[in-house]
């Protein structure tokens, strides 16, 4: 869950526990004074008919013909009067089947009041002469109950509805807010190896996100920086240190042809100066392209490559330098669109990388069999080189594609270390990886994984 919408469902939830207390505070509060007025009325007649049973005179019919004129009769009402006690005495049988803090409260004089769902009782006890009576009045209010009950549907229906609306709302809010950080987060994906030189636009302001777009092009600078920096001083360096070893490999062959018969101890030293003057040589060389592999600026032309035919190229190429080399080359699993075998990348780059994986296969095999194949996946364009040669030891297996690493029974094979490393580098300039399956003294197979072209 990205933070768009962690925040989206906070926001909603925050807002669903601030609309639940707010409609639980409404309901609580109407649920206690919605009835208020109808308990007084029922509490008047409570006290009217108090009136008539204490007044036994000529004033019981005035208070009956007042209860008649001015009090209407409500839904259901009944009236129940008792005597409570006798000779002063608290002592009453509950005729009417309420609660005990219903009578409680009548016995300490008070209007005691009870609802049972929309059954509502009022009752009170008054003296009488000797004789004390209890009057409790029952009705039914349907209107302030069923306006109670629409209450709550319409709390309950607002609820969700505000939820809903809430998490619509904080979605396009979030949505907004990120708006300039997904550019960002956009214009960055699109930055790579390849075009390092290329940086965020910049966002006017002062806030969190001018800062973000300001640091990242700030790094930016600096690791461009760094890679001219490490990029020139190896082309450099490499350049400087050639001179001499062209002049030292040159004198060393002129000696030799010139006055290397007279003395033999002194042509066998020369010829290892000059071996070693070449093996030097190609050191600096493959040491420039690991080099450039890793980072060429805005200089990497980028085409449309077949690798299909890329792949007999490579094979042309090792037939050259390997006349003795027993490539296969297997498109039985190639699709039927051909557009779907093509690599948007740096044509030389590729080859390269492809011409080195394929070239081991044949050196580490002693020149068996190697079967090259090309295939694709849903989203890979997947070329595979399958050997029969001396494998790699599996605890060793990690460490191939460092550079000037070399297998511990690799010894007998003349090589670098950085023809795997810089494989891996053109690959992976192309956003593309490298699999390895290896037995030991059975052989190995390497899959180069590449993105297919949109």
């Amino acid at each position: 869950m990205n933070l768009n919408t962690r925040i989206t469902f906070l926001f909603a939830i925050l807002s669903a526990i601030i609309i639940s207390l707010l409609s639980g505070f409404v309901w609580y509060f109407a649920n206690e004074f919605a009835f208020e007025d109808f308990y007084k009325r029922l509490e008047a007649r409570v006290n009217i008919a108090s009136q008539i049973k204490a007044s036994a005179g000529t004033n019981t019919f005035e208070y009956r013909e007042v209860r008649q004129k001015y009090l209407e009769r409500l839904p259901q009402e009944e009236e129940q009067v008792f005597v409570a006690d006798k000779a002063g005495k608290m002592a009453f049988e509950k005729k009417v089947r309420l609660p005990a803090s219903f009578y409680k409260n009548i016995e300490s004089g008070m209007m005691a009041r009870y609802r049972n769902e929309n059954v509502f009782y009022a009752g009170k006890y008054f003296k009488n002469g000797l004789n004390g009576y209890i009057v409790i009045i029952s009705a039914k209010d349907p209107y302030g109950y069923r306006e109670l009950k629409d209450l709550q549907k319409i709390l309950f229906a607002g609820f969700f509805l505000s939820v809903a609306l809430s998490y619509f709302v904080g979605r396009k809010f979030s949505d907004f807010t990120f708006k300039p950080i997904r550019e960002l987060i956009k214009k960055a994906k699109g930055i790579s190896a390849e075009n390092l030189h290329q940086r965020l636009p910049p966002i006017k302001g002062n806030d969190e996100i001018a800062e973000i777009s300001q640091t990242f092009n700030d790094m930016l600078d600096r690791l461009e920086t760094a890679f001219e920096t490490q990029n020139n001083f190896i082309s450099n360096a490499s350049h400087e240190l050639r001179t001499p070893l062209t002049i030292i490999s040159g004198e060393a062959e002129l000696t030799i042809a010139r006055d290397g018969h007279r003395d033999p101890g002194l042509q066998k030293s020369l010829a290892t100066i000059q071996a070693e003057s070449e093996r030097l040589e190609n050191i600096l060389t493959s040491l420039l392209s690991l080099a450039q592999s890793g980072f060429d600026g805005e200089k990497q032309r980028w085409e449309e490559i077949r690798l299909d035919e890329l792949i007999w190229d490579v094979k042309a190429s090792i037939d050259l330098i390997n006349p003795e080399n027993k490539i296969q080359v297997d498109f039985s699993k190639l699709p039927e669109n051909p557009e779907s075998i093509n690599l948007n990348g740096n044509l030389n780059l590729i080859k390269l990388a492809v011409t080195n994986i394929v070239n081991n296969a044949c050196k580490y095999s002693d020149n068996r069999v190697v079967e090259v194949g090309l295939s694709v996946t849903r989203t890979n364009i997947v070329i595979s080189v399958k050997d029969q040669g001396i494998g790699i030891p599996e605890d060793e297996l990690q460490h191939v594609f460092e550079p000037f690493f070399r297998a511990s029974n690799t010894t007998d094979y003349n090589g670098y270390g950085v023809g795997l490393p810089l494989s891996l580098n053109i690959i992976r300039l192309h956003k593309g990886s490298i699999a390895i399956k290896t037995v030991e003294e059975s052989g190995t197979e390497m899959s180069i994984l590449l993105p297919r072209s949109r």
